[in-house]
This record gives structure tokens, sequence and C-alpha cells, in this order.
């Protein structure tokens, strides 16, 4: 039996800010990788990061491709009003709607309730399954019912917190 393939597209600064604030840890990319790739071919995988240009963050970025992602990353944008700009909305939208036709499965760990038009459009469009994994309390609505099927990040998917300093 063929695998289903699987396309990866991973809002790091979403599940950076969501574990930390549901459950004070860090999101365990490994352990995800090992359950989503069960049983299945991984496709794609992409990990859209805001680049800081610090160490910790550069060796964060390193461990996501050893694990097999492909990372992208804007740079960090910091207004002179204090506001911060590094939103991959957009950028994710283009690779999940490039890589749908190629896919039987489009997994988003995410919890913005803006892809929820998104994953509706690939599954009419390109009549795909969508997955998301997120942090439970912290996804949208919207995007948790959009969904083919919704996984919520527990404990097993979690690391914890070495160092307060943010490293996504």
């Amino acid at each position: 039996m063929t695998k289903p393939r699987t396309a990866l597209f991973v809002d790091v600064q979403n599940i950076y800010y969501t574990t930390r604030q549901a459950f004070n840890s860090h999101f365990d990319y490994n352990a995800f990788w090992a359950h989503v790739s069960t049983d299945r071919q991984i496709t794609a995988a992409i990990a859209y990061a805001i680049d800081r240009g610090d160490a910790r963050q550069q060796q964060f970025q390193r461990i996501l491709r050893a694990i097999g992602f492909d990372v992208k990353l804007k740079p960090f944008i910091q207004r002179s009003d204090g506001t911060a700009k590094g939103d991959w909305d957009v950028g994710i939208t283009l690779d999940v709607v490039r890589w749908a036709p190629e896919v039987d499965i489009v997994t988003l760990v995410s919890g913005d309730g803006d892809f929820d038009l998104l994953l509706q459009t690939v599954q009419q469009q390109f009549k795909v399954q969508t997955e998301v994994y997120g942090v439970e309390s912290l996804t949208a609505g919207s995007l948790r019912q959009t969904s083919n099927h919704f996984v919520p990040i527990t404990r097993e998917l979690l690391l914890p917190i070495k160092n307060s300093q943010p490293i996504s």
C-alpha cells in the first residue's frame, strides 16, 4: 500500500508563543516529525521563522534543517513606534497552494484562524485532506472546525524550557 504524500507547514512564531503560553514549554520538532511521518511520505516540510540573527536562533534553525525542514526566514523588523513585523501568513498560503496539488495531506502547525479559508480552499480545489496541529486552547475554533483532522499539541510534543530566552 502506498503511503499518503504529506506536506508540512510550520508557523514557528505561532507555535513558539502558544506552547510557551499554554505549557511553559517548547515544541519538540523531533517528536512531531516522528509522529507525523509514521506511515506517511513527507513530500515537503517547511518551517517559517523570523531571523533576528542571534546564535541561539541560528542553532535552532540548524536543528530544524537536520530534522528535514526547509527553513524560510524573514528579517525581524522593529518599527520606530516599537511594534514589530514578521508575519509569514502570505508566504505560508502561497506554499500551501503550490504544494496542495502534489500531496494527499496538507499538515499545518499553527493556531492562526486566518488560515481557515486557506484550508477550506485547498480541500475544495485540490481534494486534499487537511490537518492542524495546535495548542487546543489557543487555536482558533474556525481553524479546528475547518480542518479534516485537528491534533492538539500535548506534552508528548513538548520540551521543557531550559532558558527563558526566546529562540524562535
